[in-house]
């Protein structure tokens, strides 16, 4: 990527009116300054400080003798050759009306010497083409007029035949990528100078043109002349674009010094609205403080955004009337040139891949490798369907695979990748398949065993399951007796109070005996008694089998543990129960006895 800036030049309409006092003078650093003196007027009054002297630099000053040559290999030869090796270039003239901008972009009719630069770049071009036979070019030729701030395609065929208005608009789209795309404007192919120079000439008839008091051929209308040049080396991929832009802008014009009026005067508001815009386009690009740049005021700032502060090398014409009434036009129009000076643009080589050409040769490698293939596998097509007999083939070596438990089975299909593809679909079916343990019939082998129930073993397992169903049913029976004997334990008896005497007392206490002895005597026994009976009952059901199974149950049932933890923790709670109740025994005596002293001690 190159920084450039936009060479700027000045050309110097001949005329043979009074012409204002001006001079060119060779700077040091290379430029012409070209200077104006506009004397003071009596109307300013006696304290007029207004400057005398107006002084503006270019890279070449045209004088009034200069000719269309020497303006063109000036101008125009350097960018043509940049556009060849890739860059985009720009050559646009800006200037008042009727100071010499669409003579110098298009030329004249009368002579074949006053032709302009669009056809003088068109010829060389094509003369650059012929000396490079090595490499291949195409060019296509866009026309685009700006009227009014609407855009038109001055090569459509239909414009000689349709009024202005019923043209189809040229209107301005952006992909994501923020490159403009210019929609219902045609590209024509240009296979020589002569293609190329009738379809400048078919243009150029199309174009809006009146009278008007400064020009009595006035262009009212803004116009683009594209060249768009591709060029590549027949062994090379790489494609190389470019886009030559030749501007012709329609003339700045003050309405209030011409006097115009109807269509004349909304033609010079709109070329004096998109001058406008284009010189703020041009003062925020030579601000660097500014970061925001209006392009999109107008059409045909948008049209040139590339050219102004974008990928293009862009060369300026600025047309000058030296007429004493147009001086102060003049100035201003250089004092314009002067701000373009400032923009400096990026440019780099617009390189491609040929998307045609890499499809070509992909397409003829891929024919090259099919030969190879084909030589490697002795001639076999591969390309079509599997036939149905090795479709079946590989449905059985599939299924061979999978009921083959031994780490070193192989699934061995061959080289042929619509074989292995198809393997590969039937192991994918097979794992989304819910029932993976089903063989299909038509791939059962006939020496498969096949799995019948066993009579003995499934009397062995319903005899396991009755066994524990029996065992945690006589389970929770002991669980239930423990609580009830804690909760008796736990309750107590209410004691009376009062001075009953000591024969009450005593009856009291020994009747608590006899009841607790009797209670926990008889829930002992009882409870032993059911435990016994129980067990004597389903003992004398299970048979010698059945013991045996029950035997081994209880070796191996992993909750036997919890069972016999429980049972100790049973004795241990008992005997802890038991010692509750002695103690319980001994309060009470105690207290009888303190109740009795203190009796006889009221007595």
């Amino acid at each position: 990527m190159v920084k450039t800036g936009i060479k700027i030049f000045a050309r110097l309409r001949p005329t043979k009116k009074t012409t204002g006092v001006y001079e060119v003078v060779q700077s040091q650093d290379g430029l012409e300054a070209l200077s104006f003196t506009v004397p003071r007027s009596e109307a300013g009054g006696a304290v007029n400080n207004r400057r005398e002297t107006f002084s503006f630099k270019f890279s070449r000053v045209f004088d009034s003798n200069t000719g269309q040559e020497e303006v063109f290999d000036a101008v125009s030869r350097e960018v043509i050759d940049n556009c060849l090796e890739g860059y985009n270039g720009t050559i646009f003239a800006y200037g008042q009306t009727g100071s010499g901008k669409t003579f110098t972009i298009t030329g004249g009719v009368e002579r074949f010497g006053d032709r302009g630069l669009i056809p003088r770049s068109l010829s060389y071009l094509f003369q650059q083409y012929h000396k490079s036979p090595g490499t291949i070019f195409t060019t296509h030729i866009s026309y685009l007029e700006i009227y009014n701030e609407c855009g038109y395609d001055l090569l459509d065929p239909r414009h000689e035949m349709a009024r202005l208005e019923d043209l189809p608009k040229v209107t301005l789209m952006e992909d994501r990528e923020s490159v403009l795309h210019l929609r219902n404007l045609s590209l024509h192919p240009a296979n020589n100078e002569e293609e190329a120079l009738n379809w400048l000439f078919l243009g150029d008839t199309n174009r809006v043109m009146a009278e008007t008091p400064m020009n009595m051929a006035s262009t009212r209308s803004h116009c683009i002349f594209t060249v768009h040049i591709s060029a590549r080396e027949p062994s090379s991929q790489l494609i190389r674009r470019a886009k030559l832009h030749l501007v012709d802008l329609a003339g700045s014009e003050r309405v209030g010094r011409t006097g115009v009026e109807g269509t004349l005067l909304t033609e010079a508001k709109y070329i004096n609205l998109s001058l406008h815009f284009l010189e703020q386009v041009i003062v925020a690009l030579s601000d660097k403080s500014r970061s925001h740049v209006p392009y999109r005021n107008s059409m045909m700032t948008s049209v040139l955004r590339d050219s102004l502060g974008g990928n293009c090398m862009t060369s300026m014409i600025a047309t000058c009337s030296v007429e004493k009434r147009n001086i102060d036009e003049t100035i201003s129009t250089c004092r314009f040139s002067q701000r373009v000076a400032l923009i400096k643009n990026e440019v780099r080589v617009n390189e491609e891949l040929d998307p045609k050409l890499m499809v070509r040769q992909l397409r003829q490698q891929v024919a090259e490798l099919r030969e190879e293939l084909s030589l490697a596998t002795g001639g076999e097509e591969r390309d079509g369907d599997l036939e149905l007999a090795e479709r079946e083939r590989c449905e059985r070596l599939v299924q061979d695979y999978l009921q083959d438990s031994s780490p070193e089975a192989r699934l061995l299909v061959g080289g042929d990748m619509r074989k292995i593809q198809l393997c590969f679909s039937l192991l994918k079916a097979r794992v989304k398949s819910p029932l993976l343990h089903t063989t299909p019939k038509t791939a059962t082998p006939t020496n498969q065993p096949t799995v019948t129930a066993d009579p003995r073993l499934e009397e062995v397992i319903r005899q396991r399951d009755e066994e524990i169903n029996m065992l945690l049913k006589t389970l929770k029976q002991e669980r239930r007796k423990i609580a009830e004997l804690e909760a008796r334990l736990r309750t107590t008896a209410p004691e009376e109070r009062g001075g009953a005497g000591e024969e009450v007392e005593e009856r009291k206490e020994e009747r608590v005996k006899e009841e607790r002895g009797t209670e926990t005597t008889g829930e002992q026994e009882a409870g032993e008694r059911k435990q016994a009976e129980s067990r004597k009952a389903w003992k004398s059901e299970l048979s010698r089998a059945r013991q045996e199974a029950f035997d081994q149950f209880r070796r191996d049932c992993p909750i036997m543990d919890q069972v016999n933890q429980h049972k100790t923790d049973l004795r241990t709670k008992y005997s802890e129960a038991k010692a509750l109740g002695e103690e319980v025994q001994s309060s009470r005596t105690t207290i009888s006895e303190w109740g009795n002293l203190c009796a006889s001690t009221t007595l």
